[in-house]
């Protein structure tokens, strides 16, 4: 099935982002995409709180959801939103960073929020507390398609390889990684961590990422790694799309999966064990 990443920068303005990406899906059906996904926090990047609580909306006012299952229903196409921020009823105010799988009918058929929080001190002058503005959740999720079962995660949760076990084991044949990873982390350890995920599961992962210096109109600048990336099941990387905004195309072949785990079928060898 013909497959598309979108690499994106996302401005603080969901409206802005809104008709990008939706111009992004259709050019991207129009050459035969059947799948699309998106980054993580499609909707806005922000280092903003006052900016972030002025345009996110709740999950059912979202501007940014309803336009994109608008435009997956008009396109006939699977869409993952790798996420949005949205704000929660949560006594503390706290947003969820929420992924979707939409199916054709732009159907939301799965939800996923972000387990793992990335609260880090990459560099002396870099430091993330994303706990402090969003909330985790607490379950993982398979979303069914008629292409495969799919295991949702986001960015950071790419560092817990026993999240993407327990997805695999569930079913999933393919992984989702949308990201808005940082330049510094990502240097380092992106691609070895993706490649890692997909060759311990014998799952495709993909994983769109935003990428750029993002315009904001409140916060210091934001700047992420890009490299969306695709990897086989056997830990081939398919696609690294680098730095520069764009669509990027594969073909997800499920048998690749099966070949995979006929080789090495590591899963079917995970015994239980006791200590340390």
């Amino acid at each position: 099935m013909k497959t598309a990443l979108l690499q994106i920068t996302s401005s603080d303005d969901p409206a802005e982002n809104l008709e990008a990406v939706r111009a992004m899906m259709a050019d991207a059906a129009a050459q035969g995409a059947r799948f699309i996904l998106t980054p993580e926090v499609t909707n806005c990047v922000s280092t903003s709180t006052t900016r972030q609580r002025e345009v996110l909306q709740h999950e059912e006012d979202d501007i940014s959801l309803t336009g994109l299952r608008e435009q997956a229903a008009a396109l006939g196409v699977w869409l993952l939103i790798g996420s949005l921020g949205i704000k929660t009823h949560d006594a503390d105010g706290r947003f969820a960073n929420r992924s979707f799988m939409i199916n054709p009918q732009g159907e939301i058929v799965a939800r996923y929020d972000k387990i793992h929080m990335f609260d880090v001190q990459v560099t002396e002058s870099e430091t993330f507390r994303e706990s402090a503005n969003y909330r985790p959740g607490t379950r993982a999720v398979v979303a069914d398609t008629d292409f495969g079962k799919v295991g949702m995660t986001i960015c950071y949760d790419l560092r817990f390889p026993h999240l993407h076990s327990a997805l695999a084991r569930a079913g999933a044949r393919i992984l989702t990684v949308p990201a808005a990873f940082s330049p510094v982390t990502g240097a380092a350890h992106w691609e070895s961590l993706l490649r890692a995920r997909a060759i311990e599961n014998g799952c495709w992962v993909i994983a769109p990422a935003q990428t750029g210096e993002h315009p904001n109109t409140r916060g210091k600048t934001r700047y992420t790694y890009g490299h969306s990336m695709v990897v086989a099941p056997w830990g081939e990387v398919l696609i690294d799309a680098g730095t520069e905004t764009g669509i990027h195309f594969f073909d997800l072949d499920d048998s690749s999966v099966t070949e995979a785990r006929r080789r090495v079928p590591s899963q079917t060898h995970v015994r239980p064990f006791d200590g340390p």
